[in-house]
């Protein structure tokens, strides 16, 4: 679109958004934009369906964001709902079991563990329903101010003018950059494992263990599947040959005592098993500069840990474009990420 037929659709009302990154935050910033009548494009630089990890886990804040989106049903017939957090100390007992709320209602789980892949096809199919367009290949190599409106090279060479950028491009997001909202990647000495396993029959909840350095768990992801994790302390982030993933996962498992004893012997020889650098960043000031934002790990990325965003007390950020519009951001929907 040149920058004369997106002025004339400014002024005629139409609005026009340009959001880099499908990954949860920009498909759902993606749907919710173009329901209310936006013009929407997605650049995405991964090939069409490329997604990353085995599963995660949807507390009650996401679900409720997916079920406005009218999306949270399809997550919980996919996925498998939740109701329990079963923590066991380092001796292998119960130490306590948290029950959650059930924020949509008493006859819907509080969270449900889905896998990744499939909640992308969820968002990316509502994606495509609501008539936002995803072209996969492409990301952004400059972002400029053009009037009230902003100019977008791609790279591919070609220009776009919209009324609105979005930077949903992760915790390396280029956008951040490329407007310049600058923050540092913060390392934490922990390494992230995650292993896609069969469920155990017992396993019809979030389970975490305690061990004397490294912390463990599993989570259900549906009816036939789950995912282990392990949290490695004292680490430098360094990479292990794919051959030793397996091995060194069994290996950390060793210590700890009762059922990781049945866990252990899931984790698979084959490539279902990774590894990953704990980070984060925080953008301490203003998410936005005129009609550009970024949204979720481009803004906020936590530790895997904590990313599920607070309680209805917590206020979303609020940032007004330069035509006098305000809008409301939270984190992406999205909790306990593997």
């Amino acid at each position: 679109m040149s920058a004369r037929e997106a002025y004339m659709d400014s002024c005629r009302g139409a609005r026009t958004a340009m959001i880099v990154g499908a990954g949860v935050a920009g498909l759902t910033v993606a749907i919710a934009l173009a329901r209310k009548g936006w013009r929407v494009d997605v650049a995405e630089i991964s090939p069409e369906g490329a997604t990353a990890g085995w599963g995660l886990c949807l507390t009650g804040p996401s679900l409720r964001a997916l079920d406005a989106l009218g999306l949270a049903d399809a997550c919980l017939a996919e996925g498998y709902g939740m109701n329990v957090i079963t923590h066991v100390d380092v001796n292998g007992r119960i130490a306590d079991e948290v029950r959650l709320p059930r924020l949509l209602g008493a006859h819907r789980p509080a969270m449900v563990g889905i896998a990744r892949p499939v909640l992308h096809r969820i968002l990316s199919e509502e994606t495509g329903r609501s008539g936002a367009v995803v072209r996969n290949g492409l990301t952004v190599t400059a972002v400029d101010e053009d009037g009230d409106l902003v100019r977008v090279r791609l790279s591919d060479g070609t220009v776009r003018t919209a009324t609105l950028v979005v930077g949903a491009d992760g915790i390396r997001s280029s956008v951040r950059s490329l407007v310049g909202l600058e923050t540092t990647l913060d390392y934490h000495g922990q390494m992230a494992w995650r292993a896609l396993v069969p469920r155990p029959a017992w396993v019809t909840g979030i389970h975490q263990f305690a061990g004397e350095v490294n912390t463990a768990g599993i989570v259900p992801i549906s009816d036939s599947q789950a995912y282990v994790f392990l949290t490695e302390n004292g680490v430098e982030p360094d990479a292990l040959p794919d051959a030793e993933l397996a091995p060194r996962l069994r290996q950390l498992l060793e210590v700890f005592p009762g059922r990781v004893a049945e866990i252990r012997p899931l984790v698979p020889e084959s490539e279902s098993v990774v590894r990953r650098p704990v980070r984060t960043a925080l953008l301490a000031g203003a998410w936005s500069r005129g009609n550009r934002v970024v949204i979720g790990d481009a803004a906020h990325a936590p530790a895997p840990q904590m990313a599920s965003p607070r309680g209805p007390r917590t206020p979303p950020r609020v940032w007004r474009t330069r035509w006098g519009r305000r809008c409301r951001c939270r984190r992406a929907p999205v909790a306990g990420r593997g």
